[in-house]
């Protein structure tokens, strides 16, 4: 069955590229209404944005929304992981402007709030996308793509020059609770060289050492270093979720991803469903309900969170 979450939890911080400070309401919603947006510092004109791959403007560096009145949310990778990953379905998410905040950079402070608040069922049935056949996005040495599998798996590669990265691989299942165990703590990170480049084009206004792992060579440069020796490639598995959630429901299938980003996910949404012979919508029986990320969620796996 579908779910929300059972009571209003609220979120305060400071957008990683607009460095604007923000305030997020998660509240509970009716049955098919999926993940929705309402930008509350605007009262004039349309200010809901749902959450949907045909609504994201493609960027490197995150995830953005748009609707047809030219409003914007950002960011929304990191909440969308956790919505993902604590099996929420339907939620009105208030944002008093134009980006989420950042938190610490990963996604554990939303899902501590959404386990501490719980879920109420719906008595609506709940449908999954369920992947057919390969469908692949391919960019120089980079790609993405979704095969068929009887619950959501992850997989992903990562290489980098920089020596406290380099190359790092990973495979993941995220059927019951997985991602709040495994992922949902390991933060955003960036080169120390790139850091000046972003700024200087109006990005990462509001990144410090406490929100983003930075490295420099062989040097992580936050405080307290890596809470992973593998933090990188599992911040971009946190990512693909979050991004793969904008799909519209729960998906059944591998992804597989190699020097991925935002971009090339929602590209390869694009070309999913282009190809109606790629997917269905299957409704899912408790068998395949007990597969899907966020099932069996409880407050004890939050004792792994950092």
């Amino acid at each position: 069955m579908q779910t929300t979450i059972r009571d209003v939890v609220s979120f305060e911080g400071t957008g990683l590229h607009t460095g604007r400070p923000a305030t997020l309401t998660l509240h509970p919603a009716g049955a098919n209404t999926g993940i929705v947006f309402r930008r509350v510092d605007v009262i004039d004109g349309d200010n809901l944005l749902p959450a949907k791959w045909d609504q994201v403007i493609v960027s490197p560096l995150n995830t953005r929304l748009t609707n047809e009145a030219g409003l914007t949310v950002s960011t929304i990778e990191h909440l969308m992981a956790a919505l993902s990953g604590t099996g929420v379905h339907n939620v009105l998410i208030d944002i008093d402007g134009p980006e989420v905040p950042i938190m610490d950079g990963s996604a554990a402070a939303f899902v501590r709030g959404i386990v501490e608040a719980g879920l109420t069922r719906h008595g609506a049935p709940l449908y999954a996308i369920e992947i057919l056949r390969d469908v692949e996005v391919v960019e120089g040495e980079a790609f993405a793509r979704l095969s068929p599998a009887t619950s959501l798996q992850i997989e992903f590669g990562i290489d980098f020059t920089d020596a406290a990265i380099g190359h790092q691989e990973k495979t993941l299942n995220m059927a019951n609770g997985t991602f709040v165990r495994e992922l949902c703590d390991s933060r955003t990170f960036c080169r120390n060289s790139d850091v000046d480049a972003m700024r200087a084009n109006g990005l990462a206004l509001g990144g410090t050492l406490e929100n983003a792992v930075v490295v420099d060579g062989d040097q992580v440069l936050s405080p307290g270093g890596l809470r992973h020796a593998d933090e990188a490639v599992r911040h971009k598995m946190l990512d693909a979720l979050g991004d793969l959630y904008t799909a519209g429901a729960p998906i059944l299938g591998r992804y597989t991803g190699s020097r991925a980003g935002h971009a090339m996910t929602n590209r390869l949404l694009q070309a999913l469903f282009a190809d109606p012979t790629a997917w269905r919508m299957t409704r899912c029986d408790a068998n395949i309900a007990a597969r899907l990320p966020g099932v069996g969620v409880s407050k004890a796996d939050l004792f792994a969170v950092a």
